[in-house]
């Protein structure tokens, strides 16, 4: 039996990451609140008027300790609590005070890096790294056939998913593209996989550089692919320990 073992959002992208125990799905959108702002920088061109590449934004992969930030969202007041090994636990509202939040951010950017402005959404947008409502799916028996190349017991947080499922064969998921799956009560077209970034190389508990995940999937497997992305086509509601199955 296919199964959720967790289900996870980032509200703000690549700072942050949160479980969940259930989550209401709508059609055509992605998981609420996931990636619901983002981190501008010193080069950033985007506007908040329309979704942008993750270029614009801070992120893992040039800045490896945000990783390991994990978060709180209240989503009555829309008020969110970061929290960091290396930090104080900050508490703001994403809408009002951007100059908090990258004071608080600042000591673990890296200085030779574009450094943090501020924090933007788009309205009715989430700014996922897919132009489109995306909401990712992943397998935790391909994390452990990965893991098993490097001898190392990877955490699944790395990958930064929003859906991980167990009782799969590795890479199964790869199967499904191009078909429709059930999970719970809400229904998926499976669009794609995920070509991976240097921010899966990263301890996501201590935020340092540990094993080289992109070139174990390249030299095993052939590929720098894990989990893949899929669009709500029926509404549902999902949580922990739903099954999963095929159409």
């Amino acid at each position: 039996m296919i199964s959720v073992a967790a289900l996870w959002r980032h509200p703000i992208k690549a700072h942050g990451r949160e479980p969940l125990e259930r989550i209401a799905l709508e059609v055509g959108k992605c998981m609420p609140w996931d990636r619901h702002w983002a981190v501008t920088h010193e080069g950033t061109k985007a506007d908040g008027s329309e979704w942008a590449r993750c270029i614009n934004f801070s992120r893992g992969a040039s800045a490896p300790q945000l990783m390991a930030i994990v978060c709180k969202l209240d989503e009555t007041s829309g008020k969110l609590t970061l929290s960091h090994p290396e930090l104080w636990d900050l508490t703001i509202d994403p809408e009002r005070d951007s100059q908090k939040f990258t004071e608080w951010v600042r000591p673990i950017m890296p200085a030779e890096r574009r450094q943090s402005t501020g924090i933007m959404k788009v309205p009715g947008v989430g700014l996922t790294d897919s132009s489109w409502p995306s909401i990712s799916i992943l397998n935790l028996a391909s994390n452990k056939a990965l893991g098993a190349t490097l001898d190392a017991d990877l955490s699944m947080d790395r990958w930064r998913g929003n859906i991980h499922l167990d009782g799969l064969q590795p890479w199964q998921e790869f199967d499904w593209v191009g078909k429709s799956i059930r999970i719970g009560t809400a229904e998926f077209e499976v669009c794609e996989r995920i070509e991976r970034c240097k921010a899966t190389t990263v301890d996501p508990e201590t935020g340092a550089y540990d094993y080289d995940t992109l070139k174990s999937l390249r030299d095993n497997f052939g590929h720098l692919h894990f989990g893949v992305k899929a669009y709500v086509s029926k509404a549902g509601e999902i949580a922990r320990g739903d099954t999963a199955e095929v159409l």
